[in-house]
């Protein structure tokens, strides 16, 4: 029994408003804090991933693959990918807090801790290779790895901040989608992943040049040597030119390799095309004198988005037409 004369402190708890006493909803906070893991995921870098790596299922079965295998092959490239993510954010949160771009970040926000991020990268990492050596199988698994290593290791913490170079050789990690969706249906490798392989490897730079452009006072401002903010616009819109046209080729040579139809190579050659027009537009517009956002660049980025789905999705489709 309690002593009339003794209150009864209260039990902490949610009001009837439905806030904790300090007007937040505990709902909300939640909300908020899963918002936040699922940001470090980069949720966008990671659909671009997958959209090369199921088009090459369906290449290496020659139709269309098992679902269950594609639904595992994308569970377990969501998990490394978003691993690879969450690492990128933590080693990068000093830059992230220097651009307007990337500044509204969780960990430059402090939404999440960098160690409880570093502990959710880990656990995806792990997670990832479980998933694809169990589920799919371990050629893939350790491809994932590989890919994740890459980006960590020798883009993030070496390349990015060392040399203008940094995208043409970390980008590499972003080429191996096709290779672990070709492994897992074939759990080996052949020229044409390779070839699918080097459509990515050529179409990086440019895609990421033409951002880099946009937002290069950002890059300046984080000492982060991106070619347009160590190189005039004219020199690297020539670049791009140059690797749109080695993508194109790239792109054009999966045809005689791969033994596709005739949809895949039309396809190619039309995007192909408007690609090569747009990068040739973007260098006119640089010569004419034009720079950061009046050269208009995000128009080649947001177009070299669509080229690379539009041209995966026809090797995709392609099999199931003959």
């Amino acid at each position: 029994m309690t002593s009339p004369h003794v209150t009864t402190p209260a039990v902490a708890g949610p009001r009837e408003d439905g806030t904790d006493g300090k007007g937040v909803d505990p709902r909300s906070r939640l909300r908020d804090v899963v918002s936040a893991y699922i940001a470090l995921t980069k949720p966008r870098i990671i659909e671009l991933l997958l959209v090369t790596t199921v088009p090459a299922m369906f290449l290496a079965a020659g139709g269309v693959p098992r679902l269950m295998l594609v639904l595992y092959t994308l569970v377990g490239g969501i998990f490394a990918a978003g691993s690879a993510n969450v690492f990128n954010c933590v080693l990068d949160r000093d830059i992230d807090e220097r651009m307007r771009r990337t500044r509204r970040r969780p960990l430059p926000r402090h939404a999440v801790s960098w160690r409880t991020a570093m502990i959710f990268g880990a656990v995806l990492g792990v997670l990832s290779l479980l998933w694809f050596g169990f589920l799919v199988n371990w050629l893939s698994a350790f491809l994932a790895l590989g890919a994740n290593a890459f980006y960590v290791l020798i883009y993030t913490m070496i390349l990015k901040r060392h040399t203008s170079q940094n995208i043409v050789w970390g980008g590499i990690a972003g080429c191996f989608p096709p290779l672990i969706g070709w492994t897992s249906v074939t759990d080996s490798l052949s020229w044409a992943p390779f070839v699918l392989f080097l459509i990515v490897f050529f179409w990086t730079p440019p895609h990421t040049w033409a951002l880099a452009m946009r937002y290069r006072e950002d890059y300046a401002a984080a000492d982060v040597p991106m070619l347009p903010v160590i190189k005039p616009p004219v020199f690297v819109a020539n670049r791009i030119l140059v690797y749109s046209v080695l993508t194109v080729a790239t792109s054009l040579a999966l045809w005689p390799i791969a033994h596709t139809g005739w949809l895949y190579p039309i396809v190619a050659a039309v995007c192909g095309g408007a690609l090569i027009v747009e990068s040739v537009q973007l260098l006119r517009r640089a010569r004419a004198g034009l720079n950061d956002a009046l050269m208009k660049p995000m128009r080649l980025f947001h177009w070299s988005n669509s080229y690379l789905a539009l041209i995966f999705v026809a090797a995709a489709v392609d099999p199931l037409l003959h």
